[in-house]
């Protein structure tokens, strides 16, 4: 984690990282004011938050109350050695905590990672640099040395060639990316997550047999993801972007909007429009481009390649974003391997949804198949001696596609995780499925999953597939696990050269009457591509072109960002048309209108219910306000200080709407009870004097929305770089 400093004023220190800000000074007896923790303050209650956070963990995770623990530390200095010190960690537990919980509570005390850091030693290297914002990367491996090269199977090159490359793809960017976490909890399992150092929503996790392997895995996917602009998917991209040349890529193509809203010919082909059009209910203005809103140019379409044919076809970048999310892209050291690693991915997610919604039952892999994998056997049996039962099944349904599923079942909590793993070789598709086990995951994370149901309902619902593509939290079948499978295992192999096997897994689609369309891009330095494959591919169901878009914030995103210049008459048409959209009052706005707020603020914990009754209360339309009040505090999760807000505001409501009752009886103990800051904004609220108690103002130059900001600098070098490369 990058961690910068400014200098304030004496002594005071500002460290900022992610969206925090950590202000520090020194006690008056070192010439500071006193009016912040020391950094060595910090530094200690670290250690001790770390202890109690595993402290918490371990109790959420057995349903034990922590209502009654207590958790000290303090540090004992030698007098002869200050830098010499015992962090003395006491823990105080009710009686009716078992003796087995005391002893794990103690264990997970010892799993703190500021102690195992402190213990190991950490290795301080200071330098100067003439630019902070150009250091090199922050990974952990150079360009490789000598002959000591590692080759895996499906890898033209050897991993530390493609780590070297691929680090130096991104320094030539200016992103400096940083390692936040390594994972490795049971042998030849390693997962990763890598971040943009100045936007951490950046990011992407890495998984493999070995620490090389894992780290190539997370930076190929970086880069693939940057090539197709995921990290930006929905968001705006601001003015400066939307009035550019190109708004995506330089190649792009605008189709101006017809009179009569039809989709404009020339965008998709026959194939493409009898998938994503139907009933003839999408029209042009479905298509426009959430990220520039640019209306007024019409569509924008991007160049895809059809596979069947070579012509070129042209799909609204609108449609891919609400459709595809990350599913079908992929880098490579060549474009076959990146086409084999895009297409397994494809049949993983399509097999994956396939098996999961009609409940089949899969075959198992036999002992004397997976002998043959001593590595894998090593790590399942390192899990079941952690107490989780391991299934290893073939789900190539019958020997049709490389895809291979490992599923994890927790006895502790009932919950199962199917995870499934594709690529043609058949060991690849097993380990595969086992690193996308443990990615990213402690055991503790292994608590999170949801038990099987027998409800087929609730297991084809279209929403439990984008919980399994986004997180794998969705719910799995009890006829998943039934022992009389629906195929018979086969111990299947589509391997070859990558380009063999790239041919091979375009074979499949065409003898499923598939048609796929392919974009490359190689502007960066590594080959990327990205396949959709219509009627197949998708994450989202079509229909949400037209009923759930992502440019409805075009609807709104303007008037939001601009909420405190609106006047009376805007702000009740914007409350009306909110009111009118029947969208979900629970859509938090950082989703409705594509801006990332800082989390950490009313902006960022701001739901559409909430902006309603905000400005309900600006409009003086109490009782429309009230209304809205109380379904907030029956059904929200948002933050305590929030909750208590309005709290204070529905007692505030409740007098100004009685005319029986007088605020100036009731005020001395509401401050009492909410504080004197909280009553001025709630009283200011409701008598129209404050506007929107909470939100900073702001604008569609996103003044003050440092956290955006930063995400439209990264994708400003992204375009930069296309720029140039366009130009010659």
């Amino acid at each position: 984690m990058e961690i910068k400093v400014n200098f304030l004023d004496n002594l005071r220190l500002e460290a900022k990282f992610d969206d925090f800000t950590v202000v520090t000074d020194q006690p008056i007896r070192y010439k500071g004011d006193g009016s912040a923790p020391s950094p060595f303050d910090y530094f200690l209650a670290s250690s001790a938050m770390c202890a109690a956070y595993f402290v918490k963990v371990y109790c959420l995770s057995r349903n034990i109350p922590t209502d009654n623990i207590r958790l000290s530390q303090n540090n004992i200095v030698d007098p002869e050695n200050r830098y010499n010190q015992i962090f003395k960690i006491q823990v105080e537990l009710p009686e009716d905590i078992s003796e087995k919980d005391r002893q794990g509570i103690l264990r997970s005390i010892d799993r703190c990672t500021v102690k195992k850091v402190v213990q190991t030693g950490p290795e301080f290297q200071i330098e100067v640099v003439e630019n902070l914002d150009e250091d090199a990367q922050a990974l952990l491996m150079g360009p490789p040395e000598g002959s000591s090269l590692t080759y895996i199977e499906g890898k033209d090159l050897p991993l530390e060639q493609t780590i070297a490359n691929m680090t130096q793809i991104l320094a030539d960017l200016g992103m400096k990316i940083e390692i936040a976490s390594w994972r490795n909890i049971v042998p030849h399992v390693w997962s990763l997550h890598i971040r943009d150092a100045a936007s951490p929503m950046c990011f992407t996790n890495g998984k493999g047999a070995t620490k090389e392997a894992a780290l190539a895995s997370a930076l190929g996917e970086f880069i693939e993801r940057l090539n197709c602009n995921f990290f930006y998917n929905d968001q705006y991209f601001g003015e400066e972007i939307a009035h550019a040349d190109f708004v995506h890529y330089p190649n792009e193509k605008w189709f101006p909007l017809t009179e009569n809203d039809a989709i404009p010919d020339g965008l998709l082909d026959d194939y493409c429009l009898d998938i994503y059009n139907p009933d003839n209910e999408l029209q042009g203005s479905h298509l426009i481009d959430t990220n520039s809103g640019r209306a007024d140019r019409g569509i924008c379409a991007l160049p895809f390649q059809r596979h069947s044919d070579g012509e070129t076809i042209y799909f609204p970048s609108n449609l891919i974003e609400n459709l595809y999310l990350s599913n079908g892209m992929s880098a490579g050291n060549t474009l076959p391997e990146a086409q084999v690693q895009c297409l397994s991915e494809i049949f993983e997610r399509a097999v994956k949804k396939q098996i999961i919604e009609h409940e089949i039952a899969l075959p198992d892999v036999p002992a004397e198949v997976l002998a043959k994998y001593p590595d894998i056997v090593e790590a399942i049996q390192a899990l079941e001696a952690q107490g989780y039962p391991i299934l290893v099944k073939d789900a190539s349904l019958g020997g049709r596609f490389p895809v291979a599923c490992v599923t994890l079942m927790n006895p502790r909590t009932g919950g199962v995780f199917a995870s499934f793993g594709a690529h043609p070789s058949f060991h690849v598709a097993l380990e595969r499925s086992l690193t996308e086990l443990m990615q990213g995951r402690s055991f503790e994370g292994l608590n999170d999953f949801l038990p099987p149901t027998f409800n087929s309902m609730a297991v084809t619902e279209p929403n439990n597939f984008v919980e399994h593509f986004i997180d794998s939290s969705g719910l799995v079948s009890w006829r998943f696990f039934s022992s009389r499978s629906d195929y018979e295992f086969c111990e299947w192999d589509f391997s070859g050269t990558n380009q063999e096997e790239a041919e091979n897994l375009f074979g499949i689609l065409e003898g499923m009457e598939l048609e796929a369309y392919m974009a490359v891009y190689t502007e960066l330095g590594a080959p990327v591509c990205r396949i959709l494959v219509p009627g197949y591919s998708e994450v989202y169901p079509i229909e949400d072109l037209v009923w759930d878009n992502t440019n409805k914030a075009l609807d709104y995103r303007e008037d939001i960002l601009n909420l405190h210049r609106l006047t009376d008459e805007q702000l009740e048409d914007l409350v009306e048309r909110l009111e009118d959209s029947q969208l979900d009052n629970y859509i938090d706005i950082i989703t409705l209108i594509g801006i990332e707020f800082d989390e950490n603020t009313v902006w960022g914990q701001l739901t559409i219910l909430e902006l309603k009754i905000l400005i309900y209360l600006a409009l003086g339309r109490h009782e429309d306000a009230y209304d809205l009040v109380e379904a907030f505090l029956q059904y929200n999760d948002n933050t305590v200080a929030r909750t208590l807000f309005y709290r204070a505001v529905s007692a505030v409501l409740e007098i100004a709407l009685d005319d029986d009752m007088a605020l100036e009886d009731y005020l001395p103990n509401f401050k009492r009870m909410f504080g004197e800051q909280t009553m001025a904004d709630v009283v200011g609220a409701v008598e129209g004097s404050v506007r929107f108690p909470g939100l900073t103002p702001t604008n569609t130059q996103l003044e003050g929305l440092d956290r955006h900001l930063r995400l439209i600098e990264s994708y400003k070098k992204l375009h930069a770089a296309r720029a140039a490369k366009a130009q010659g």
